[in-house]
């Protein structure tokens, strides 16, 4: 497990998250280095499956630095980059629901997680039912993301999924899929059930790390001679 876990630093670190946060990439690996002791136990937990929608853990980093917009476009899948389409809501607008519990902090391990095979043409507001009485949270939009910088092939054709964790206030609930092979972000109405579309959650969430920003050098004053 923490070879996997090693693998998923060095995508982000490739990707330029720990510029885009604003931190060295030594100290942003040392940080999330804390997360290992969070490791599910290797003969606990299957390999990573991501074609299979089975998920021992994935890091998440979800730092008001890397919003939304700005990590979604770094999820590529077969040469194809993902793209938003949430029109006419704004992507900041889907904020975790209520008692959700995320810890707080800017990066934590997703664990045990499931793309919600079984959820698939249910409601979202069923769905919903279905993992809460299996002891099950949903997993935000950032969390889906996240998924997908790991395991671009988690999403697969008829079977993507929605992410009940975060809403806008409305009816509207946000999606991962494919359109043309291509991921998407977008949107679907809480009541309505498509066969293609499950659930995705985890049974936990790690205590989360945070970044210490790099300070800038102050000014230099020149001496007069």
């Amino acid at each position: 497990m923490r070879q996997v876990f090693l693998e998923q630093v060095n995508r982000l670190v490739a990707l330029g998250y720990a510029e885009s946060i604003g931190v060295g990439r030594h100290a942003f690996g040392q940080a999330l280095a804390g997360l290992a002791h969070y490791l599910p136990d290797a003969g606990a937990m299957p390999a990573p499956l991501p074609q299979d929608g089975k998920l021992p853990f994935a890091l998440v980093i979800n730092s008001p630095a890397l919003p939304v917009r700005a990590m979604l476009p770094l999820v590529e899948r077969r040469g194809k980059r993902a793209i938003e389409r949430l029109t006419p809501i704004e992507p900041e607008r889907f904020q975790p629901i209520d008692d959700l519990g995320l810890p707080p902090g800017h990066a934590y391990l997703l664990l045990d997680i499931d793309r919600g095979m079984e959820t698939r043409n249910a409601t979202p507001l069923a769905a919903l039912g279905q993992l809460q009485a299996q002891g099950r949270a949903p997993i935000t939009v950032e969390e889906g993301i996240a998924l997908l910088t790991h395991y671009p092939e988690f999403l697969q054709p008829n079977h993507c999924f929605l992410m009940l964790g975060s809403r806008c206030g409305d009816k509207r609930v946000p999606a991962l899929w494919l359109s043309e092979n291509q991921p998407r972000l977008g949107w679907c109405w809480a009541g309505n059930p498509h066969t293609w579309l499950g659930a995705a959650s985890c049974l936990a969430r790690s205590p989360a790390v945070s970044f210490t920003p790099l300070q800038a050098a102050p000014p230099q004053c020149d001496v007069a001679a």
